[in-house]
């Protein structure tokens, strides 16, 4: 049935999400004034009229929806295009001081929303996500767009072309809506950007929101829009959505194919690097995720019987402990629902990872810049980018980087990626799991250094002052490096409010599986309220 009005058809979408997410209901029917008491009750005025609830409610309508129900509404006509892009527009501008975004494509965002909607009056045919606004990392090119990775040197940077990753996106009727803040050069995981401004955490304005893909984790999280795409090199598009309670998918990159495209982006590292989908839901993921590769949908996975590694060694080890009491929760309510949880270890994992992450990542880093940058006109050198960088730990690492012999970088490539990959074959085919899971990240968001990126980070863990980047991507990396795809998705906050991010991470081109397997896990743990902002 549907009632008249898109404000009554949006409060409802908006309700049932929340029933479902609350009370891990599959299906949650009521009748209009049943679900307008419940909002009251939720809202806690349960002595609200019908029509103050409905009033009270209308003005975050479209800020609730995700990606998956917005594209839904504009098809069926209960919200225009560019009703919703104004509300989310509105939304970035009231919370600029995240500084979540680089520049918001106002004009560019409203001429396609209009277009869809006299598309769709017309009644032509419209596109999978017709209507949907994305939150674009400006490392990932776009055309007529500024496309700075973060850094002065490339203000100028404005490619002929969209990225091969995200032309499908905007074919399928998506658009740009932001360009978004980032780690400077993606060379790094707090998003403390000495060049645009520090980004800030949505669940505490005072934390830092991860990197590099930080700027769109936050503004998801802040609901300025409900997806968009980042870039991952070693965590980028799982640490951030662990941090602001988001979902993000590093598809597979081994065995010399890699799922998504790789061009279009500025690089780091051919070998590692990757675009990746992130959103407010699992399901917003897997649709941008199947629009990308032209794959059908996806189907929840059943839960009972799947059997899911516990690698308790290295990824489980030293964690905050607030932290660790959300995730033991998580485990408890996988067993609940019938997961076999094997506990298992990948002897060594530690130290074969060593031997090979920074070595690939900072030896290729010279020639994929000077590639990229010949590639959209050879204007700027990277001499001439490296000496603008901004950011004091950003320009250690190009300093670092050309120290790197290239024996080393060889032996990483050669021997030490070939050995980890196999690791982590044997592992899957040993244990006869379908993937393995663990903490995103060792801690949730800690303090912006609000002095600035000095190049020696320092974050507290267990009474400890230890290495800010090398912590956060402890349980990332591996993965990374092996080319093995991995999901993170939020499983609830600590006692502090911040959120948690558990990871999964399955054999190589396994990412329709993952996601089914996020799919059935997002509807088991459900959603996280929103940040207080």
């Amino acid at each position: 049935m549907r009632f008249r009005g898109s404000e009554w058809w949006m409060t409802q979408l908006e309700l049932v999400a929340d029933l479902r997410a609350r009370y891990q209901c599959d299906e949650c029917h009521m009748n209009r004034r049943d679900l307008l008491k419940v909002a009251a009750f939720a809202t806690g005025a349960a002595t609200m009229s019908v029509g103050q609830s409905r009033a009270a409610l209308r003005s975050n309508d479209a800020l609730a929806l995700t990606a998956t129900e917005a594209v839904t509404a504009i098809r069926r006509g209960d919200i225009t295009a560019e009703a919703y892009a104004k509300a989310l527009l509105a939304r970035a501008e009231a919370f600029k001081h995240l500084n979540a975004y680089i520049v918001l494509n106002r004009p560019g965002l409203l001429a396609a929303a209009r277009a869809i909607d006299i598309e769709r009056r017309k009644g032509g045919p419209l596109g999978r996500l017709a209507g949907l606004p994305l939150l674009v990392k400006d490392n990932i090119d776009t055309k007529g767009l500024a496309t700075t990775a973060g850094t002065r040197g490339l203000a100028d940077n404005k490619p002929k072309r969209d990225a091969p990753a995200l032309a499908p996106l905007l074919a399928a009727g998506a658009a740009v809506m932001a360009k978004m803040n980032m780690h400077e050069l993606a060379f790094g995981i707090t998003s403390t950007n000495s060049a645009f401004g520090f980004a800030e955490n949505p669940y505490d304005i005072t934390t830092i929101p991860g990197g590099s893909s930080g700027g769109t984790a936050a503004g998801i999280a802040a609901r300025m829009a409900p997806a968009g795409l980042g870039t991952d090199t070693g965590g980028s598009v799982r640490i951030p959505p662990a941090l602001c309670g988001v979902v993000g998918l590093r598809p597979s990159v081994g065995n010399g194919h890699k799922r998504y495209p790789g061009k279009g982006v500025v690089p780091i590292s051919h070998t590692r690097d990757t675009v990746g989908p992130m959103g407010r839901t699992v399901a917003d993921v897997a649709l941008l995720d199947s629009v990308i590769t032209g794959e059908q949908e996806y189907v929840p996975a059943k839960l009972g019987g799947l059997r899911l590694g516990v690698p308790r060694g290295y990824f489980w080890e030293d964690l905050d402990p607030e932290l660790s009491t959300v995730m033991d929760a998580a485990l408890a309510k996988l067993r609940e629902r019938g997961v076999v949880l094997v506990e298992a270890d990948l002897a060594g994992i530690g130290e074969l990872n060593g031997k090979l992450s920074f070595p690939i990542a900072l030896y290729e880093v010279g020639p994929d810049l000077r590639a990229y940058l010949k590639s959209e006109g050879g204007a700027i050198t990277v001499d001439q980018v490296e000496a603008q960088v901004a950011s004091k730990d950003v320009a250690g690492a190009f300093g670092a980087a050309k120290t790197i012999p290239k024996e080393a970088y060889e032996a990483a490539i050669n021997t030490y990626r070939p050995q980890l990959q196999k690791l982590y074959a044997d592992y899957f085919a040993q244990q006869k799991v379908a993937a393995i899971l663990f903490p995103t990240t060792p801690l949730p968001a800690r303090p912006i250094n609000k002095e600035g990126d000095t190049g020696k980070d320092t974050v507290e863990l267990n009474g400890k002052q230890v290495p800010t980047f090398q912590t956060y991507i402890r349980n990332t990396d591996p993965g990374s490096n092996a080319g093995i795809p991995g999901l993170s998705l939020p499983v609830g906050l600590t006692n502090s409010g911040l959120p948690v991010g558990l990871e999964l991470d399955g054999p190589v081109n396994s990412d329709r599986r993952l996601l089914a397997i996020g799919l059935s896990m997002e509807r088991l743990f459900g959603r996280l309220p929103p940040p207080k902002l």
